[in-house]
C-alpha cells in the first residue's frame, strides 16, 4: 500500500446516505492548520513520504471538499459520491503541492477537488459523453447560473438574445447553447425535501452544511481571486493595445460600451468590432489556460 493509501485510510466512512449526517458529524473534529503547519508537513510529505504528514494534510481539509461538494446537488447525484470523488481529487493535490509556490494548500487543492467532481457528474449524467470538449463542458457546468443572471427561468428554449449573450460569454456556439438547455432539462434537479428513509424521516435538507464559509475556504478563496487577476494581468499582455482595450471595455468593466460606441472610436464596422473581441476574448482564454498550467495550478490532462 503506498504512503498516501495508508493516509487516507483514517478517513471517517461515509457508507451509504444515512451516514452522512455522522461524516459530517467526524470530519469537523479534524483541526484546521495554520499557515506555518502546513507548510511544514508539506515540507515532510514532499521531501520523506512522511506518512502522518500527508495524513493531517488530508483529514485537516476535508470540511473543505463537503463545502464544494454541496455546490454539486443540483445535478441529481448523492452528495455522499460527490464527496468521496472530491477526496479522491483532494489525495490528488496534496500528493503534488508544492508548499515552496507560496500558495496555502486549500487555494491548490480547490483545482483538484472540483475538477474530480466534474469528471464524475459528467461521467454520471448519461447527457454528457466522455468525449465531451472541454467548451461543452464549461457549457454544462455554467448553464444554469447563466440562466440565472439572465433571469431566464422559463421553460422551454432560451430566447435569442439569451442564447447570444451565453454562447459569446462562454465561447461556444449558439446551437451548442440550445442542444445543452435541451439536454439538461430532461435531467432535473433533486429536491431538498425528498425523504432519506422509507419511514418518511429525515431530508436531504438535514444534512446540509453550515452556509457560514469555512475559515481555509474564505483564504482559499481570496487567495484564488489574486491568483487568478495576475493570471489575467499577466495573459492580458500577450494581446495588442487594441484588443486589450476593446476587450476590457466590453468585458471587464461594470458599465460596458456598446459595439456602436467602440466602432465610432477606432472607424471600423460593429462586425469588425465584434470579431476583433472574439479572437482576443480566445487568445486571452488559452493564455491562461496556459499560464495556470506553467504553474501547476491545473490537473494534467
Amino acid at each position: 500500500m503506498s504512503d498516501m493509501a495508508k493516509a487516507v485510510a483514517t478517513i471517517p466512512a461515509i457508507g451509504g446516505e444515512l451516514g452522512l449526517n455522522r461524516y459530517m458529524t467526524e470530519i469537523k473534529k479534524f483541526p484546521i492548520l495554520s499557515q506555518e503547519e502546513e507548510y511544514m508537513l508539506a515540507k515532510r510529505f514532499e521531501e520523506h513520504d512522511d506518512r502522518e504528514a500527508a495524513q493531517k494534510l488530508v483529514t485537516s481539509h476535508l470540511r473543505l471538499v463537503a463545502k464544494i461538494a454541496m455546490g454539486y446537488r443540483g445535478y441529481g447525484l448523492p452528495v455522499t459520491e460527490l464527496i468521496s470523488e472530491g477526496n479522491i481529487g483532494l489525495m490528488q493535490g496534496v500528493k503534488k503541492f508544492e508548499a515552496d509556490r507560496g500558495f496555502r494548500l486549500a487555494t491548490y487543492a480547490m483545482w483538484w477537488i472540483r475538477a474530480s467532481i466534474q469528471e464524475y457528474i459528467l461521467r454520471s449524467w448519461s447527457l454528457v459523453k466522455m468525449g465531451t470538449t472541454a467548451a461543452q463542458k464549461k457549457l454544462f457546468f455554467n448553464l444554469r447560473k447563466m440562466k440565472s443572471r439572465l433571469n431566464a427561468f422559463e421553460d422551454g428554449d432560451l430566447r435569442p438574445e439569451d442564447v447570444e449573450t451565453i454562447a459569446t460569454d462562454l465561447g461556444v456556439t449558439e446551437d451548442e447553447v440550445v442542444s445543452m438547455n435541451r439536454r439538461m432539462a430532461m435531467g432535473g434537479d433533486t429536491s431538498l425535501n425528498v425523504p432519506m428513509r422509507e419511514d418518511g424521516e429525515g431530508q436531504w435538507q438535514d444534512w446540509l452544511v453550515d452556509d457560514e464559509p469555512l475559515h481555509d475556504q474564505t483564504i482559499a478563496n481570496e487567495q484564488e481571486a489574486d491568483v487568478r487577476r495576475g493570471m489575467l494581468m499577466e495573459a492580458m499582455g500577450e494581446l495588442n493595445e487594441r484588443e486589450q482595450h476593446i476587450l476590457t471595455e466590453r468585458k471587464l468593466t461594470d458599465d460596458p460600451q456598446t459595439l456602436e460606441e467602440l466602432s465610432q472610436v477606432y472607424g471600423v464596422s460593429r462586425e469588425r468590432i465584434r470579431q476583433i473581441e472574439v479572437r482576443a476574448f480566445e487568445k486571452l482564454q488559452k493564455a491562461m489556460i496556459r499560464i495556470a498550467e506553467d504553474n501547476k495550478l491545473l490537473p494534467a490532462q
